[in-house]
């Protein structure tokens, strides 16, 4: 039986994750950590430095500012985590990627399996697309998501330039401009509305034709049961950054 902790417990996706895991016989929540005060089946820490029980594994899906105190908490008692918090700065993902050479640490923007199929399917498009056709990104959240584009976005944009033979610059602001779009760019387009879950899509737009490639999330639980996924995935690997390329590889 696998011990979770479950950083931003009491949050919508702490719910999630939660149901999930109470529908599973392989694993349990034994702690969790939320600045919210609510009546919960398991304790609730305010900070990672209050926890006092033992644990195999953390799924994080709280705010930025708790990364820091995540990361030290996971390297002092060598507890791997999960992070799936989205919204993280360049400077924090590095600060994971260090962390990760003293413990597993598995990152992903999306925890859906079918978003990294599409971030593939992205990257071969470019490949072979080259640099004949424009590339632009458009997503879609609920009205309240914080951070804008999403974390996932930036991940499809990112899978697409690593196929590219010349880095592309992210363009977010093009109405500021008067000016023909550039060849060298990925046009990145955030819409917040409604209940919308989570929706991606790619278009590779050229001479004559167009194509797309979307990916639609219609529950929180998709993500949730990939993150328990990944949670499992990860206790007795060895020290390291993991993705949902590894999972999907292993699966």
């Amino acid at each position: 039986m696998t011990r979770i902790i479950l950083s931003g417990a009491l949050g919508k996706m702490g719910k999630a994750i939660t149901t999930c895991v109470a529908n599973r016989s392989d694993c349990e929540i034994v702690a969790g950590v939320d600045i919210a005060n609510e009546e919960c089946s398991f304790p609730v820490f305010k900070s990672f430095n209050e926890i006092n029980v033992d644990a195999d594994v953390i799924i994080d899906f709280s705010h930025p500012s708790v990364l820091a105190d995540l990361l030290e908490f996971a390297k002092g008692k060598k507890i791997p985590a999960v992070i799936a918090t989205t919204g993280l700065t360049d400077e924090q993902i590095e600060s994971i990627k260090s962390a990760s050479t003293d413990v597993p640490l598995f990152f992903s923007a999306n925890m859906s399996i079918g978003v990294s199929l599409v971030s593939e399917l992205a990257k071969k498009a470019a490949k072979v697309l080259g640099g004949s056709f424009d590339i632009e990104i458009v997503e879609a959240h609920h009205n309240q998501k914080i951070d804008a584009p999403s974390g996932t976005a930036l991940m499809l944009a990112d899978s697409i330039s690593e196929a590219l033979d010349e880095k592309p610059i992210y363009e977010f602001d093009r109405h500021s401009k008067r000016m023909k779009r550039t060849k060298n760019e990925i046009g990145i387009h955030a819409v917040r509305g409604g209940t919308i879950v989570g929706e991606h899509e790619i278009i590779f737009a050229g001479p004559d034709e167009v194509i797309k490639i979307s990916h639609s999330a219609y529950s929180k639980q998709l993500f949730a049961n990939g993150s328990v996924n990944a949670g499992l995935f990860l206790v007795g690997k060895k020290p390291g950054f993991y993705s949902m390329k590894d999972l999907v590889n292993e699966s």
